[in-house]
């Protein structure tokens, strides 16, 4: 017999899915514009693997008459936080524009913080005394609000890019920000089923650092480990969830130790040891460098990403595969999805479809190169 709602233990959900979470992306190689209603239709194709405690959406190439300058999004939980935080950012760089993000306010998205834009540039002078190029003086300006002003949140922080995320069904958050209204060459979209975190604003998915962005399905059990080695080098893991370290470790890897894309995912989802012994030689000398420098940086335990960054997507598998991933093309237009109905959905008819193999990193850029 059913037990009474009263004494079923407290759960995030109705039930506790671990398998949970779903992600979507669609990218054109050639940079063809692409509205943002069609990644709301391929996300919301896979309403019963969230549970209404996050979604959101990454679009790359969205802001082409600002793409020049860094486009801050922040929540402010008051506004003082907002009256802080601007003194904070107008110290710091130019503001070339600033304003609200527009939403369309609905019930099904409740708790609402402020929100809003910057489009910025570092301030000469204060870059100039920083000895930092621009990239990294933005980084750390970003985790130092992030950190010490109570109740603003950086959640943005690309150029030519944005991330726009709430605590609710992916489809209702693409509405509630109307993405209709916003074109890119490339989107990502993530509907979270939380286990083991809180489901807040901050918490959702994509999380966001320059122009990298991740959403994911999996659980990090090496979190702890992973933490405690990227903190080493000033980044800050707050948004109580494990997802935001993957975040780091790629901007740390890709954007300051200058590794390809292609030996980043060989540190987070490492061959075994007794697969790069089959290697030949210059490749086992070249994989046994990367597991052993950065040994640290390994991420275990069940995850498929999709990595936006400016000009490209990944999408990466965990080395065991045990979160599912499908990825199709149609012409120019590849797509990736934790289901094949979320291509389908918006493609129907596919040139090719197959699912990549654990470990095995799937990348695409803009034929010619960033625009």
């Amino acid at each position: 017999m059913r037990q009474d709602n009263a004494q079923l233990p407290q759960r995030e959900g109705e039930i506790r899915i671990p398998s949970g979470c779903a992600i979507s992306g669609i990218f054109s190689k050639t940079g063809e514009k692409i509205n943002g209603r069609k990644i709301i239709d391929s996300i919301a194709t896979m309403h019963d693997r969230s549970n209404g405690l996050g979604g959101g959406f990454a679009g790359y190439g969205i802001y082409p008459q600002y793409k020049e300058y860094y486009a801050l999004h922040v929540f402010y939980e008051s506004s003082k936080a907002k009256e802080e935080c601007e003194k904070f950012i107008d110290k710091k760089f130019d503001i070339i524009n600033l304003s609200k993000i527009p939403v369309r306010p609905t019930p099904k998205i409740t708790n609402e913080p402020l929100i809003w834009r910057y489009f910025v540039k570092p301030q000469h002078n204060m870059l100039e005394s920083s000895h930092l190029d621009e990239a990294e003086y933005t980084c750390r300006n970003v985790i130092q609000i992030n950190t010490t002003i109570e109740g603003a949140y950086v959640f943005s922080s690309g150029k030519n890019m944005g991330v726009f995320k709430a605590v609710g069904y992916p489809e209702d958050v693409g509405e509630y920000y109307g993405l209709e209204d916003y074109e890119g060459y490339c989107w990502t979209a993530h509907g979270r089923y939380p286990t083991n975190t809180p489901g807040w604003w901050g918490g959702a998915h994509p999380f966001a650092l320059l122009d990298y962005s991740i959403v994911h399905n999996g659980e990090i059990s090496s979190y702890d480990a992973n933490r405690r080695y990227i903190e080493m080098f000033g980044y800050k893991c707050t948004l109580l969830t494990d997802t935001e370290v993957i975040t780091y470790i790629i901007d740390y890897l890709v954007r300051r130790q200058g590794l390809t894309l292609q030996e980043m995912a060989s540190v987070i989802a490492a061959p075994f040891w007794s697969t790069i012994e089959k290697y030949p030689p210059e490749e086992r000398e070249r994989l046994t460098y990367l597991r052993n420098t950065f040994s640290s940086l390994l991420i275990t335990g069940p995850f498929s990403i999709l990595l936006g960054f400016s000009g490209g997507m990944m999408a990466l598998n965990d080395r065991l595969k045990l979160r599912s991933m499908v990825i199709a093309e149609k012409g120019s237009t590849v797509y990736v999805a934790s289901e094949e109905c979320a291509i389908r959905v918006v493609e129907p008819t596919l040139d090719k479809l197959w699912s990549p193999k654990g470990g095995e990193a799937f990348i695409v850029t803009l034929e010619g190169g960033e625009r």
